[in-house]
């Protein structure tokens, strides 16, 4: 049946397909062949052509998965498979709930199996292509099999308080379903450091030297208590490099890769680390985590505006309405309406990343410091070094690194001159 909400659903999943099309067309279309004057130091030419090659290889795939992905979502509603799944899991004659939880566990396990041939092109084919795939076939297998089962326990348990609130609780399901959601979340942001991470990488405390002193010179001085520094095994899944921090109040822990390691001076990696502890400072984190505690609460208000709706599932040829099923009609038609949010989301974040920058510029007086290390990053990742603005702008939480190096330099020369 063809009516409003289907007209508009297909709407707004086309705009949101059409508006990432064109963005990924048009920062194809605007890589530059010569080396930005801002990296001539760092890069040569070989080496900028490969991450520009790697730019192309990684966005083709991008849009060959979303392609058959969208397509096979409107095949499937329009010969209702949505319709067929929910009458065969009711025929199980399960509790609600648990017909909820294999509803949609088997969707999810559907949609899994359909990307994981992507996802092992992208590992390895391009990435090996590119000299960045370090996983074994044995590893790309556990880290599966451990992603597959956290999701199903810490999913499942999440997923079957918020449909136990839909079907139970009256008319402020929505809002116990959000604070239960909330203090999940907060809880996995505690135990993720210490037990969730080391299940799919090594921490090993850092050896005593002149960069644990140097961290802990910094930490000192910007009065940020770490309960540890720890080395983590990324050169044994991939050859780029990241560094972060973990943890709340006294429980705050430093981590860098490996990788990272070997590729930066300590002056670099300092700076580096400075901006990390700039987000603490900043309240970025927290306020990350409120913004996205508050995204949660208004998809579940909006989510009980049209749980009980017969048009709405009357739109993906539904012949009964239940909350399981409901719930994941409405994320499918939420998208366009999460893809604004998250832009204004990234509009938010790359103003925290300037104000990192600023932060380590302040606490290392050292701003070339951070753009070297910064440069060696986006060399190490085969970043795209000046994307477009249109496509940084819908999906960048970073700015252009062009643009962060300018705006250090001017915050830098204003500071101390």
């Amino acid at each position: 049946m063809i009516n409003v909400f289907t007209i508009a659903i297909i709407l707004m999943l086309g705009v949101k397909f059409f508006a990432d099309f064109v963005a990924e067309m048009i920062n194809l279309a605007a890589l530059n062949r010569e080396v930005p004057n801002e990296f001539r130091d760092v890069f040569d030419g070989k080496e900028y052509q490969k991450s520009q090659e790697y730019t192309v290889a990684t966005t083709k795939l991008r849009l060959v998965e979303a392609t058959i992905s969208f397509a096979a979502l409107l095949i499937f509603w329009f010969a209702g498979g949505f319709n067929w799944l929910d009458s065969y899991v009711r025929e199980l004659n399960f509790i609600s709930v648990f017909t909820g939880l294999l509803y949609i566990g088997i969707l999810w396990a559907a949609t899994f199996l359909f990307s994981l041939p992507f996802r092992a092109y992208g590992t390895f084919a391009i990435e090996e292509r590119f000299g960045l795939n370090r996983t074994s076939l044995k590893t790309f297998a556990a880290d599966l099999a451990k992603n597959f089962l956290l999701s199903v326990l810490i999913g499942g348990v999440v997923l079957g308080a918020v449909l136990w609130f839909f079907e139970f609780g009256g008319s402020y399901a929505w809002f116990g379903a959000w604070v239960v959601t909330s203090i999940i979340m907060i809880f996995l942001l505690f135990i993720a450091p210490r037990f969730l991470m080391p299940i799919f990488y090594k921490f090993t405390p850092l050896e005593n030297g002149e960069l644990k002193i140097a961290i802990y010179a910094l930490a000192d001085k910007l009065k940020f208590p770490l309960s540890g520094i720890f080395v983590i095994d990324g050169s044994r899944r991939s050859a780029k490099s990241n560094a972060f921090f973990a943890g709340f109040g006294k429980h705050k822990r430093i981590a860098l890769f490996d990788t990272l390691i070997a590729g930066q001076t300590i002056p670099e990696l300092v700076a580096v680390l400075a901006h990390e502890i700039g987000h603490y400072k900043k309240k970025h984190s927290l306020l990350g985590l409120v913004e996205q505690i508050a995204r949660f609460g208004l998809m579940f208000w909006f989510f009980s505006l049209i749980a009980g709706n017969q048009e709405f599932f009357a739109a993906f040829r539904m012949e009964q309405i239940s909350v399981y099923a409901g719930l994941v009609l409405f994320l499918i038609s939420y998208g366009l309406v999460e893809e604004v949010l998250s832009v204004i989301g990234n509009v938010i974040s790359r103003h925290h990343e300037r104000e990192a920058d600023r932060y380590a510029v302040d606490a290392t007086k050292r701003p070339q410091d951070l753009i070297d290390g910064l440069k060696k990053l986006a060399k190490n990742n085969l970043s795209n070094l000046e994307p477009h603005p249109f496509y940084a702008f819908l999906n960048y939480s970073h700015p252009p690194l062009s643009e962060r190096f300018r705006k250090i330099r001017e915050y830098a020369g204003k500071k101390f001159s």
